[in-house]
């Protein structure tokens, strides 16, 4: 395991260096001078060419890149452009909401999937069947912003029942204020990896009652509810680790969307409101730190693979 765990470690290093180089590398190919938002034309030369040298924009681009990585190793994105703070600070003050927004979106997706997609697939071709099926169908098609303008406007706006945006309400800050500002975020964020994970539960069901141990169970009388538990959850829902971490790119950029429709205080929102006014140390920042999120989860989602199922560890060893 400690090899194993040492491979993916490799890997997930390298994939690092390259999203790191990837982001830098469409900013410095964006049009426009970032120096031309500081500078005049009141300045002399002299002027112009020191603010050209703070913000480093007179290197060559291999030098800006390694002054800005030798900074980001060190926990430094630099200074907004924008409110002149740090983009450090401003991360690490909004990346919680983002995550607990991400991870309530995922638990509420998973807790769900399951008993709707493995009922789905052992009443295949039923009405139960096509009525979740139908119902994943349209979560998969339906845009999530326009899901989220909806539930504003029927629970918030016509109902009064939920808030509409934000995370606290002025003046409470209390863990139940929070949850109902997070329901509709979430339900809208969770939708479509919900639809997702349906269909493959579903997919992996009907596999798995086609299997010599289900039909064995099924000859000793075992049916429905306890067929589902013991004997047909686990070998379903294993690949289900890996689709986490495949589906969390959804859920990043899913985020970065949802937050910007509910005023959610994440950082999708603060690098929405970057791109607005060309603050590109935010925007790297955010960058950066949507690729680490994925990054991680995606290694841990091999290492929980491997751990649960030891042929894949066996079988990774053995072609690496």
């Amino acid at each position: 395991m400690a090899k194993y765990c040492a491979k993916k470690g490799i890997q997930l290093i390298i994939v690092m260096i390259l999203i790191s180089f990837f982001s830098f590398a469409v900013i410095y190919a964006a049009p426009g001078d970032v120096s031309s938002m500081y500078i005049n034309e009141q300045m002399s030369d002299e002027e112009k060419e020191a603010v050209k040298e703070t913000l480093g924009v007179n290197k060559s681009m291999p030098e800006q890149y390694w002054s800005w990585a030798k900074e980001v190793l060190k926990g430094n994105f630099g200074i907004s452009y924008a409110n002149h703070t740090s983009v450090t600070e401003q991360i690490v003050k909004r990346l919680p909401a983002t995550l607990e927004l991400m991870g309530a979106a995922l638990v509420l997706s998973v807790l769900l999937a399951i008993p709707l997609g493995l009922w789905a697939g052992y009443r295949k071709n039923t009405w139960i069947d096509n009525a979740i099926s139908g119902l994943s169908y349209i979560g998969m098609s339906i845009p999530s912003f326009w899901l989220g303008m909806v539930l504003i406007i029927v629970f918030a706006a016509k109902m009064h029942i939920l808030p509409s945006s934000g995370m606290h309400t002025v003046g409470e800050n209390s863990i139940i204020d929070t949850i109902r500002h997070m329901i509709l975020p979430c339900i809208t964020l969770s939708l479509s990896n919900l639809a997702v994970f349906i269909r493959y539960i579903r997919s992996n069901t009907i596999g798995q009652l086609g299997e010599e141990y289900v039909l064995a169970a099924k000859a000793k009388g075992t049916t429905g509810g306890k067929l589902l538990k013991r004997h047909i959850l686990k070998n379903t829902l294993l690949p289900i680790i890996t689709l986490l971490g495949m589906n969390l790119a959804t859920i990043v950029c899913g985020s970065f969307i949802i937050e910007s429709v509910f005023g959610w205080p994440g950082i999708g929102t603060l690098a929405m409101t970057a791109i607005g006014t060309r603050d590109y140390p935010v925007i790297m920042a955010y960058v950066m730190m949507s690729g680490i999120i994925l990054v991680v989860g995606n290694f841990i989602a091999d290492i929980l693979y491997a751990f649960a199922d030891p042929r894949i560890k066996r079988e990774d060893m053995a072609n690496g």
